[in-house]
């Protein structure tokens, strides 16, 4: 597994959204915008049980993420491993996101319908750019 940099995390930290792609059943790619967290040095999104990206990782764990810094396309932090799911402190994680993105206590749309997910990627590629300015 390869690991984030200090820099990269510290990159990770500000509120600038990813990029998350997929694998669809027919292997064809899917792109998603999501919020970014950082866990123990792992980067990791949040997402509900029988979305589109829950879905395609459950079936195909590959997946890839990118985010760039909205001021400086120059900026970024890109990665690809394999995703863990869980529902163990995915409530609490989409809490903090919408606090770090909203400026929010707790998530506003929550859907009591909805189960929370929260996946981590764990890299075996990570790659960035302009993080040394």
């Amino acid at each position: 597994m390869a690991t984030l940099n200090e820099k990269q995390i510290e990159f990770l930290e500000n509120p600038y959204v990813g990029v998350v792609t997929t694998l669809r059943p027919d292997g064809s790619p899917q792109s998603t915008v999501v919020w970014v967290d950082v866990v123990d040095g792992v980067p990791s999104f949040n997402t509900a049980r029988g979305r589109v990206k829950s879905r395609d990782l459950e079936a195909d764990p590959r997946a890839s993420l990118v985010v760039v810094d909205p001021g400086n396309a120059y900026k970024w932090v890109a990665l690809d491993g394999r995703a863990e799911l869980t529902e163990e402190g995915a409530d609490a994680q989409i809490d903090k996101l919408a606090k770090k993105y909203l400026d929010a206590d707790e998530y506003p749309f929550r859907n009591p319908a909805e189960t929370r997910v929260s996946v981590r990627i764990l890299p075996d590629r990570v790659s960035s750019d302009g993080l040394d300015g």
